[in-house]
């Protein structure tokens, strides 16, 4: 187990979207623009960082049997941050955002992260775990809310009035409702699983999901069993 391998694992083989399929709410409700993905996005990565290693560096003080509370006044601790943080200076971003902001205090793939891994392994591989798993997070934040807003307005707005437009494009508008963010969601996990088939087919081995590690199998949903 290295630094870099933890660190890239997120990226591809083990991203939190569109391989472990945790974080739902969140990737289907604020995808509705780039802006707001990498808003979400950026805001993950902090709190998943921060717990991460919090999480590792107390990891032997903590009873095992009150863990899941301690784990999360710790990512509420960082969520509440990044809640005053973003509405003093990115104010715009923060009305956009709304609800879905203190919400991360609850996200699976924060509080997965911290039970599932920092909570078992040194300081600088739990670091790794969650710039790799932040970062994977953002960029699929990011993929879907580009083609929805693609497709539903014909523009990728980055921030505020960094926006590129299509001229003369008619809207469609599904794309950015809800029923939109499923069907993307659905588009962009079977372009993955084609993918990771013709690569594993490339290369001679056969790639199963992480199924270990999704939410079917989640140690979350175990506890107190």
């Amino acid at each position: 187990m290295t630094f870099y391998r933890e660190l890239i694992k997120g990226l591809w083989r083990e991203n939190p979207i569109f391989r472990l399929v945790l974080g739902m709410c969140p990737t289907l409700a604020v995808t509705t623009s780039v802006e707001n993905s990498l808003g979400m996005g950026m805001a993950t990565l902090f709190v998943l960082v921060c717990s991460n290693l919090v999480v590792s560096l107390l990891r032997n003080l903590i009873p095992a049997k009150v863990r899941i509370p301690c784990f999360i006044v710790v990512i509420a601790t960082f969520v509440t941050i990044v809640d005053l943080f973003m509405n003093a200076f990115a104010h715009a971003l923060h009305g956009s955002l709304g609800l879905f902001i203190p919400l991360i205090v609850v996200n699976c793939v924060i509080l997965g992260r911290a039970e599932a891994f920092a909570s078992k392994h040194a300081l600088w591989l739990s670091l790794a775990d969650g710039i790799g798993m932040g970062l994977g997070f953002t960029l699929g934040l990011a993929a879907l809310g580009a083609c929805r807003e693609l497709l539903g307005a014909g523009s990728l707005t980055v921030w505020g009035d960094i926006k590129w437009a299509l001229e003369g494009y008619e809207p469609f508008l599904l794309a950015i409702l809800a029923p939109g963010g499923f069907i993307a969601l659905g588009c962009l996990l079977g372009v993955m699983n084609h993918v990771q088939s013709r690569l594993a087919a490339r290369s001679g081995r056969h790639v199963t999901p992480p199924q270990h590690l999704d939410c079917r199998h989640c140690v979350m949903c175990r506890f107190g069993k």
